[in-house]
């Protein structure tokens, strides 16, 4: 059982990596500080550009895992599941775009989408922590996956 600091640790990371991803996916929505005059369909044109195959289908994913499973982060809701998600799409990311431009994130780097990734990572490892949607509505943290042997069951 995780002690009592440890179970807080995650919520500072989910306010930081859900901030994040709901800002980003609502820019790709055209709203927000970050707003894409292009929206959605200027995204898929550069993912098309990329050699991303269902360029469309890919664009509408990405944004969609952003806002929606960034609110998902924020309150605590299938955290480990949208995680895993995050952190596979930061990866490609950093694979298709930032990684040739060099680390620093003013040029296009790395840096940022490597960070969020490994962020995103820890709360695969993590879990939600204490304050969480899924703890508050379920009693524990929800792992349908599980085998219930080192299951989280008590708050």
């Amino acid at each position: 059982m995780p002690s009592h600091r440890t179970r807080w640790t995650p919520i500072p990371l989910r306010l930081g990596v859900g901030t994040i991803m709901t800002v980003h996916g609502l820019g790709k929505l055209g709203l927000g500080p970050l707003a894409s005059p292009d929206g959605v369909a200027g995204f898929a044109e550069t993912l098309a550009a990329l050699g991303v195959p269902l360029a469309a289908i890919a664009a509408w994913a990405v944004t969609l895992l952003e806002f929606v499973g960034g609110l998902f982060v924020l309150a605590g809701l299938f955290v480990r599941y949208v995680s895993l998600l995050m952190a596979a799409n930061m990866t490609v990311a950093t694979l298709l775009v930032h990684l040739p431009n060099g680390f620093a994130v003013s040029d296009g780097g790395f840096e940022f989408t490597v960070l969020l990734a490994l962020a995103s990572l820890s709360l695969v490892l993590s879990g939600p922590g204490t304050l969480s949607l899924e703890r508050a509505v379920l009693g524990h943290e929800y792992r349908p996956l599980s085998s219930g042997a080192g299951d989280e069951r008590t708050a």
